[in-house]
């Protein structure tokens, strides 16, 4: 299993609070740990942490991990000193009520509870159906406006309490594992292969707003510039209840990565890494995906200047976008490994044009 320095990383990690587009917190811890090996680390203005390996060479690999997380925004305090809220990214309002949030403020985080009508109050037929986030609120203990304006001002980003745990004798769970499990991976991966003799340069890039719609990626690509492009984000674990293998198919958490095959992975690529992973027996999963193409990092860095090479990695995760995300550590493990393994294999003038031998 991984190194204790690297468990410690990730514990922190999960404990870190950032919401889509207030990652600051996040990015700090992400940059101090890449600085413990990458040759070049920075973050850029939109917030994406970057670490670099060969600076100079001319073949690059970009690895992208999104690192922040869905949350709540301030919009409006009451007279009776309670916050409403929006989302920030894709809420599952099911979830909602009752869920124990902090509010980031600039002076420290302030907890809350969402709160909403009692149910003895509300009407049978809406009973089982999910609250309107406009008919909810977050309760900070104020007893009036004045006091809440004390404590929190409009626009102030809001996450879900941390809550990070290793449980069972392999899962972590935690709120936002979605997605820094694969920003902890990829920096894993960046860490192993400082350790490589490299012939190329390797760029693993902890992204920003990619619930909001993939908009780090965008950017700290352009920026960048690669050749090759592999992103890790978390997938569905099918192996619950009422899943439908029909479509998702067979996908079990501790089975390993899933290696996926749809319009935005690179054939020729996505090949190179199931022969690494052969090599080495390293377990993994195949998956097409929930869609034929979108919804990762991987979507937008592909279409970055003239087009990259890319691929995702998916870490099996159960009762994603909820406050208890859970995920294997040996899905994680087995994915740095065949990123590991993919990436340093490459060599500069290596080619990914499909179907030219």
């Amino acid at each position: 299993m991984f190194e204790q320095s690297s468990l410690k990383f990730l514990e922190k990690l999960m404990l870190c609070s950032g919401p889509s587009g207030f990652e600051t917190e996040t990015a700090r811890l992400y940059r101090d740990y890449l600085n413990g090996f990458a040759h070049r680390v920075y973050t850029d203005v939109m917030g994406n942490t970057v670490g670099i390996l060969n600076p100079e060479a001319e073949f690059k690999v970009m690895l992208a991990g999104h690192y922040d997380e869905i949350g709540f925004q301030v919009v409006y305090i009451s007279d009776e000193g309670l916050l409403y809220f929006r989302a920030n990214g894709g809420i599952d309002k099911l979830t909602v009520p009752g869920t124990e949030v902090e509010v980031l403020t600039a002076n420290g985080g302030i907890p809350g509870v969402i709160g909403k009508k009692p149910i003895h109050l509300t009407k049978e037929k809406d009973r089982n159906t999910a609250v309107e986030l406009e008919d909810a609120w977050i309760d900070i203990g104020a007893e009036d406006k004045q006091e809440a304006e004390a404590l929190v001002t409009i626009g102030d980003p809001v996450a879900v309490r941390r809550n990070f745990r290793f449980f069972g004798k392999n899962r972590i769970m935690s709120k936002g594992m979605d997605d820094k499990i694969g920003a902890f991976v990829v920096a894993e991966a960046l860490r192993e292969l400082s350790r490589r003799q490299l012939a190329i340069g390797v760029y693993t890039v902890g992204t920003v707003q990619e619930e909001l719609g993939l908009r780090g990626a965008t950017t700290s690509a352009f920026g960048i510039n690669p050749h090759v492009g592999i992103a890790v984000d978390v997938g569905f674990s099918t192996d619950l209840p009422d899943i439908n293998k029909k479509m998702l198919g067979e996908i079990n958490l501790g089975g390993g990565p899933e290696l996926n095959r749809s319009a935005d992975n690179n054939v020729v690529l996505v090949d190179r890494m199931l022969a690494a992973a052969k090599a080495h027996d390293i377990p993994y999963q195949l998956t097409c995906g929930h869609r034929a193409s979108g919804g990762t990092d991987t979507a937008t860095i592909q279409l970055s200047r003239s087009g990259v090479a890319t691929a995702l990695v998916s870490v099996p995760n159960r009762y994603m976008h909820t406050p208890v995300e859970v995920c294997d550590l040996r899905d994680a493990e087995n994915a740095v490994k065949i990123i590991v393994e993919t990436v340093a294999a490459l060599q500069p003038g290596d080619t990914f044009i499909p179907g030219l031998d």
